[in-house]
């Protein structure tokens, strides 16, 4: 196979958050906030045309993850995908015959890939994480992850992401900034309960125990402009890493432009990797 793989985040924050992961002509958005301009913008920017979208999933229904949809939706129709609850809420935002409703666990093939749902602990009626899967002929071949907003690392998601080669992680705040912070006290109760996002720290001893199992890039992701910075996340992901002795690549997702994993052919993507790995 030599179709090439684009993966990461076309913007992420708590102004808007959208995924991407294109295997050849197949492309999927995992949500769509901001504005349907903004994604469209940022599309154009990895060399794909808005019409290209195969599909769209839904992780959970936030504003910041669903804002461009009902615009979206109306200009060019495409299909987008949701588990429960959260496809009750789409149905009153998007164009009529667009939302494909499932149960929280499903599994929904898109021309070369696999796109498998698991729960997630956040506080909303319904969320998910994606795990995207190559489809080697009629097997499953090397998955790729998504998941943020959650407050906990539940076994679902430890089973949604375990041995996935690349995957988005959240990495929200910073425990210390967030308490010394100016948020009122209900906000950063919310944000550092089990159903609000995870901290640096967790991120990183997580994302630690997936690269012992053979997760090879991670692009942490959801950062607070309040209550993080990109050093920050960066300097606690780094000194766990050299803790427990594993070095994954990483990046940092932009709150504004895409950051992407570029792979043009799967047949060398250990080699894509091996490097950072290895170093």
């Amino acid at each position: 196979m030599t179709e090439i793989i684009q993966f990461g985040t076309l913007f992420s924050s708590s102004k808007g958050n959208c995924s991407l992961f294109r295997l050849g002509k197949t492309v999927i958005l995992i949500d769509a906030g901001r504005s349907a301009k903004y994604i469209a913008d940022a599309l154009l920017s990895c060399g794909i045309t808005p019409d290209q979208v195969s599909a769209v999933f839904v992780t959970h229904p936030h504003i910041d993850h669903v804002g461009a949809l009902k615009v979206w939706t109306k200009k060019f129709g495409t299909t987008v995908h949701a588990a429960g609850e959260t496809a009750e809420d789409l149905e009153d935002i998007c164009a009529p015959g667009t939302v494909v409703r499932h149960p929280i666990l499903f599994s929904v093939d898109v021309g070369g890939v696999r796109v498998t749902s698991f729960a997630t602990s956040h506080d909303t009626r319904c969320s998910v994480g994606y795990r995207i899967t190559v489809k080697d002929g009629e097997e499953a071949g090397m998955s790729f992850g998504v998941c943020t907003d959650l407050g906990i690392v539940t076994g679902s998601v430890e089973r949604g992401l375990g041995g996935c080669l690349g995957i988005i992680l959240e990495s929200n705040h910073d425990v210390e900034m967030l308490k010394s912070g100016p948020y009122l006290p209900d906000q950063k109760q919310r944000i550092l309960s089990d159903r609000g996002h995870l901290s640096n720290d967790t991120a990183a001893h997580f994302a630690a125990k997936l690269a012992k199992n053979g997760t090879r890039a991670f692009l942490l992701a959801h950062l607070s402009p309040v209550n993080n910075t990109p050093e920050t996340a960066k300097n606690c992901f780094e000194n766990v890493m050299n803790a427990e002795g594993v070095f994954p690549e990483m990046k940092i997702a932009s709150c504004d432009s895409p950051v992407m994993f570029d792979i043009t052919d799967l047949n060398t993507v250990n080699e894509y990797f091996h490097t950072a790995v290895t170093e």
